[in-house]
């Protein structure tokens, strides 16, 4: 049996250790360690890994991040199982390996996130896969459209949507969905925002029909009715005159301004910066919606800050 770490102590790793595991779990792994014991095993700090483990399983949505700080570490990537938020399957890739260490459910969802399309010429059916097989059948025998019939060259079985939940209700989630519902009770028309998740909370203000002008360092990608781009520094917000501003947002994104990760400018004042200009900016009475972490204050470099909540108290007094 593989002796494994599980990089991780949050919602993610106990998912991952109620779904089951093939392996002995010898510690858990937090990038700056927060505490002695998770589950009743040792948590070490990620530079102070032990040597005796096989594989650690990145259980953690800062996937990019801790792949990142690996390489940096000089941990063998190839003993790492990414699991969740990382944009390209690297880490372990031996699919002997991966359906050893992990259950069957997580495997199954390890292959469903990096689109890992069964090849049933090549491959024999796995383990858990059968009811796929079977209803297979029930829907030939029910069919009656040529153009829906089951052919064997596109048949991709997926077996683990069958045990998963309904969907994803994360952090992201609630933070989107609760500033989307103030603005909307505001009643205001027009809206800015600061490197917001465009596919979530900036979705949720146009669904509502209210004008989004979304300030960001990036190119947007495409263009969407009453959505307008302003490609520019929040750090001081230049385009935008002075006072003009009725309601704002940024969520999640004022963090990780000056710390080069989005390709913007080493800065280690530049989110000070941005608070000062978006007290510029916004008109007397005019509101805004911030979310940033909240915790022991420091900088996790380059992924974000983590801030006290006097601190972000302090730079919003007027």
């Amino acid at each position: 049996m593989k002796k494994l770490l599980v990089w991780g102590t949050g919602d993610l790793a106990e998912q991952f250790i109620d779904s089951g595991c093939q392996g002995d779990i010898i510690g858990f792994v937090e990038t700056v360690k927060s505490k002695d014991v998770f589950m009743k095993k040792p948590v070490y700090d990620s530079r102070e890994i032990p040597e005796e483990y096989d594989y650690i399983v990145i259980a953690n949505s800062y996937g990019t991040e801790i792949y990142s700080l690996c390489i940096k570490l000089d941990i063998d990537i190839s003993k790492l199982i990414f699991l969740y938020r990382i944009q390209s399957r690297v880490g372990c890739t031996d699919a002997a390996v991966l359906k050893e260490v992990l259950s069957e459910k997580s495997y199954d969802d390890y292959c469903i996130r990096f689109r890992l399309k069964p090849q049933p010429k090549q491959h024999p059916r796995e383990k858990g896969d059968e009811f796929v097989y079977e209803d297979a059948e029930k829907y030939r025998k029910l069919n009656t459209r040529p153009t829906f019939e089951i052919q064997e060259k596109y048949m991709w079985p997926i077996a683990t949507d069958k045990y998963v939940e309904a969907g994803n209700v994360d952090d992201y989630f609630q933070q989107d969905l609760w500033a989307a519902k103030l603005i909307y009770k505001s009643g205001v028309k027009k809206h800015f925002d600061i490197g917001s998740r465009l596919d979530g909370f900036i979705a949720h203000l146009l669904a509502m029909d209210i004008e989004v002008s979304m300030i960001d360092i990036r190119e947007f990608p495409a263009e969407v009715e009453n959505l307008y781009t302003v490609v520019d520094d929040a750090t001081n917000l230049e385009q935008i005159p002075d006072d003009s501003i009725e309601s704002m947002s940024a969520l999640c994104s004022l963090e990780h301004f000056g710390l080069g990760r989005y390709g913007d400018p080493i800065d280690p004042e530049a989110c000070f910066k941005c608070f000062d200009a978006i007290q510029r900016k916004l008109k007397k009475g005019g509101r805004l919606y911030i979310s940033v972490p909240i915790a022991s204050e420091r900088v996790e470099f380059n992924a974000h800050r983590i801030f006290y909540a006097s601190t972000i108290v302090e730079c919003f007094l007027i």
